[in-house]
């Protein structure tokens, strides 16, 4: 990080990078702790699939809320408290004598998770600018990435070599070390004279958001026409109804529906739901049917997409800077082009599906393509709206992200067994490089590059001010 020109520039990035990657490391290293934790606590495997559960239903139900605070009370205080609560939620988890404390414990982890991701983000805003910002986000997706990697390897060397406590213990040195560095961050401004929490947007976003996020993970066990699945989406639904009412006429709105007026936003915002969603269903297919159809182990069908991890760490850099450079238009349509063209090469796969020849051209152009996307798409959508509004609309992309790749699981869910068979993989594969291109298409379509200013030189013009974002890819 010694490219940043100033020390308060490096503890920024290092602040943003640490708090991002706790959060997300948290959601993936527990899976493989799941057997360990059942075996000691019990709870059978409702249990098991609540341990994960609960976390991304209260990160999900919280994450407006969250980018809210961060713009009313600032971006280093919401951190504070995000990462302690992180500590505590995650020393709860370590010493649960229950399968049941281990569940709420989780959840209180997921509501402390909402808080770090966007203040992070909208901090990265605040202090880099011009062609910087390009780099700074690209470095945070590349870092921040290596989560979705090192979560499965590090779980599994704990588990097997200390306890699955330790899963939820390591998280307590990182914080402590990124605590340290927020000291030496400069204190927010003071908060605006007036300003308040919309109390009613934020209870009605809480609702709207965290029972549909329910009824999408609880649907495979209790079916849609369960009452409890039924009522809970339905109520969810009336209550996000309800809360773009509100904000519409509330004084002081925690969403200022206004945002939307931003064309990249809006634009940007609805190409992230079709990308992430054919993002989430050809993954989770690709699991399913390397493990179910093709006798895949567990560990060896997660390091299939290893592969495409790696490039989004080594590239995303270089394609945030080049975006700062030649704007991002032309990335955002292109990178979701070629990650298409990776789900579509899973078409060639087999029965077998024999990893060097069928699997892994497929993952790398897949990793290829999502490397050049994530840095500008998040950045586009940042950049398009008033740098005091950052923490909520990082809020809002990330939970447009989340709730499309849920959907798209449910809907995938649905074919069920045949996911086991060629064909039906073959058929999701073919959904997930559709959905893909329709994003391409929309940001081909509806994202402008912003123009040039005066102050801006000629190898950091088109787009480099708008530069500034946030990651949700593969969490």
């Amino acid at each position: 990080m010694s490219r940043w020109s100033t020390p308060q520039q490096r503890t920024v990035l290092t602040v943003a990078v640490l708090a991002t990657f706790i959060a997300f490391l948290d959601g993936s290293v527990v899976t493989v702790a799941l057997p360990a934790i059942g075996r000691e606590l019990g709870g059978g495997l409702a249990a098991q699939q609540w341990v994960v559960d609960a976390y991304l239903l209260t990160l999900g139900a919280v994450i407006l809320l969250a980018g809210s605070l961060s713009d009313l009370y600032g971006r280093r205080r919401v951190l504070f408290w995000g990462l302690l609560g992180f500590a505590v939620a995650s020393a709860l988890c370590a010493l649960a004598p229950t399968a049941g404390v281990l569940i709420v414990a989780r959840g209180l982890q997921g509501v402390a998770g909402a808080l770090l991701v966007p203040s992070s983000l909208a901090l990265i805003l605040s202090t880099f600018s011009g062609a910087q910002q390009g780099r700074a986000i690209g470095t945070w997706t590349a870092i921040t990435s290596l989560a979705s990697i090192a979560g499965p390897v590090l779980g599994g060397v704990l588990v097997d070599t200390l306890s699955w406590r330790w899963v939820f213990g390591i998280n307590l040195l990182p914080i402590a070390v990124t605590l340290l560095l927020l000291r030496g961050l400069p204190a927010d401004p003071p908060r605006a004279a007036g300003a308040r929490v919309d109390g009613v947007g934020a209870g009605l976003a809480v609702v709207g958001l965290g029972l549909p996020v329910f009824a999408l993970i609880e649907h495979p066990r209790y079916g849609w026409g369960s009452p409890l699945i039924a009522g809970s989406l339905a109520l969810g639904l009336v209550a996000l109804v309800a809360f773009v009412l509100w904000e519409r006429r509330s004084p002081q709105p925690m969403l200022p529906l206004r945002i939307f007026r931003a064309r990249d936003f809006s634009v940007g915002n609805v190409a992230t739901a079709f990308i992430y969603g054919g993002v989430a269903v050809g993954t989770f297919a690709l699991a399913l049917f390397l493990q179910q159809g093709a006798g895949y182990s567990a560990t060896l069908a997660g390091f299939a997409m290893v592969p495409s991890s790696i490039l989004l760490i080594a590239l995303s850099a270089f394609f945030g800077r080049l975006s700062g450079r030649i704007g991002p238009r032309v990335m955002m349509t292109v990178g979701p082009l070629v990650a298409a063209g990776g789900f579509a090469l899973m078409l060639r796969i087999g029965e077998q599906a024999d990893y060097l020849t069928e699997v892994l051209p497929a993952v790398s152009v897949f990793g290829l393509g999502m490397s050049i996307t994530v840095a500008p798409l998040t950045a586009t959508i940042l950049g398009a709206v008033d740098a005091a509004r950052s923490g909520i609309a990082s809020a809002v992309n990330n939970a447009v992200s989340r709730v499309a790749g849920l959907v798209a699981v449910a809907l995938a869910g649905s074919a069920g067994g045949a996911m086991s068979a060629v064909a039906g993989f073959h058929e999701l594969a073919a959904a997930a490089a559709i959905a893909v291109a329709i994003g391409a298409v929309v940001s081909g379509v509806g994202i402008r590059n912003p123009r040039a200013t005066a102050s801006t030189t000629a190898s950091t013009t088109v787009a480099a001010d708008a530069v500034s974002g946030h990651h949700t890819l593969l969490r």
